[in-house]
């Protein structure tokens, strides 16, 4: 069976289980998920495709206009993949979803009039990946380690943040990556901000990117750090205890844990480290697929691992932080976006050895 029709099969299967004719899917993640990596989206600001899909029990049916359907045919191949094209104007309203939903009970992967919302059970499904996503994901995370790394090694004093986040951007696009997050702080800011947007700061010693990257719809992450000059111990225990929080979040990743013990396991290795309070100044991560996270780790979750689930942990203190993205394997994780040759820490976490990204010192 190949990857298309398993994921069909899936939201069928979810439509039988709520008791609705068909599942329409808008958001640019559930349209890419569902068609194995398509593009459908034209502005990157905007979470809404330019196409919306209705599957039924019997049929798969694609609605868009006429700007996006040549392309859609041609370079996405989605007619080839069984979809029903049908085809408005421009500069007239979907009326032809509106007329084939009628009548019909409907659920969407969001907010739509009259539909049951099932934008919790569909991020569920697009963090299911295959085998074949799996693989697409490894080679999406070499690209993004080899952007970050690029970018890392051409850094220096007197860069602004918007240099450095143009460099990220460069040196991830011309590898064919999509840049969807890209966060730069320098110095103080390091401490001031968990999402710190790119100014006109300029570096002095101590720099923080951080890269969420985009092909064929999958979306892996990852965060280094570059300091200039020997660092303060402030910043040298810091670093050494998210390393542990991270070590501890990617061995207890395994099929069968909930992500509520995980979320408490980090709670408790904070505390160890003596940050007890720093878990409540941003969230810890959690599943990775078509979203950056498709869901994130609570206190309450009820969510539980499985094999072939990707994870992107990304733990914080005041100053610090450890971010990677992993694949869970059946014996064990797998890093994917570790680079090869960057200043590791090894920490061990109940009999196992993980290494963890140090922060890059340049003399």
């Amino acid at each position: 069976m190949n990857e298309s029709t398993i994921k069909l099969n899936r939201l069928r299967q979810l439509a039988e289980t709520r008791n609705l004719d068909a599942i329409l899917l808008q958001r640019v993640s559930s349209v890419a998920w569902v068609t194995c990596g398509a593009a459908p989206y034209v502005n990157l600001a905007r979470s809404e495709a330019e196409v919306s899909l209705l599957v039924t029990r019997e049929a798969q049916h694609l609605f868009t206009n006429n700007i996006e359907a040549v392309r859609l045919q041609q370079e996405e191949q989605l007619a080839s993949q069984g979809w029903e094209f049908h085809v408005s104007p421009w500069f007239e309203g979907n009326t032809l979803l509106t007329q084939a939903m009628r009548g019909l009970k409907v659920g969407a992967d969001g907010f739509f009039p009259g539909a049951v919302d099932l934008s919790h059970e569909i991020a569920r499904l697009r963090a299911a990946l295959t085998p074949a996503e799996g693989d697409r994901l490894r080679a999406l995370a070499r690209l993004c380690a080899q952007a970050m790394e690029a970018t890392a090694w051409s850094l220096w004093p007197g860069q602004t943040e918007q240099e450095i986040a143009a460099l990220l951007t460069c040196e991830a696009e011309r590898r064919g990556v999509q840049v969807i997050v890209n966060l730069i702080a320098t110095d103080e800011r390091i401490f001031r901000y968990r999402h710190p947007l790119p100014t006109a700061r300029k570096l002095e010693r101590y720099a923080m990117l951080v890269l969420c990257g985009r092909r064929q719809g999958l979306v892996c992450s990852l965060t280094r750090l570059v300091h200039f000059g020997p660092l303060s111990d402030e910043i040298r225990r810091k670093s050494e205890a998210v390393a542990r929080v991270d070590a501890a979040l990617i061995a207890a990743t395994r099929p069968g844990r909930t992500l509520r013990d995980l979320f408490a396991l980090a709670q408790e290795e904070y505390a160890r480290a003596g940050y007890a309070e720093e878990w409540t100044l941003h969230h810890q991560g959690g599943a990775a697929g078509y979203e950056p996270r498709e869901y994130v780790a609570t206190p309450d979750s009820q969510d539980t691992v499985s094999v072939g689930q990707a994870f992107a942990w990304n733990p914080s203190i005041t100053g610090t932080k450890s971010e990677d993205t992993i694949l869970v394997g059946t014996e064990s994780n797998e890093v994917l976006t570790a680079i090869a040759g960057w200043p590791v820490r090894t920490v061990e976490v109940d009999g196992l050895t993980l290494e963890r990204p140090e922060i890059l010192i340049v003399d």
